[in-house]
């Protein structure tokens, strides 16, 4: 008689869903105790992307102060600026 190997099986929804809470739950620890590092919040940034997850920067949210603090960019200025200092 031979030995055959089972292949094990996909994980199902329940682990998928525990999964996705183990990770979004790790992410929002790093980033409220401070100690967060530039790649995890490239991953959350990341995460939330994948996820379909999208804000609406409402007056005085954090999303709404962070918009407000971004340099406002033109294609004219930057290519301007590529054509001037090279790419």
């Amino acid at each position: 008689m031979t030995n055959v190997q089972r292949i094990p099986r996909r994980a199902g929804e329940d682990e998928f869903n525990e999964l996705h809470k183990l990770v979004t739950t790790e992410l929002i620890n790093r980033i409220r105790s401070g100690e967060a590092t530039t790649a995890d919040l490239k991953a959350a940034s990341d995460w939330l992307y994948k996820n379909d997850i999208t804000g609406v920067a409402f007056d005085s949210s954090p999303l709404s102060q962070l918009a407000d603090i971004m340099p406002s960019v033109d294609f004219d200025t930057v290519q301007k600026s590529v054509i001037k200092h090279g790419p």
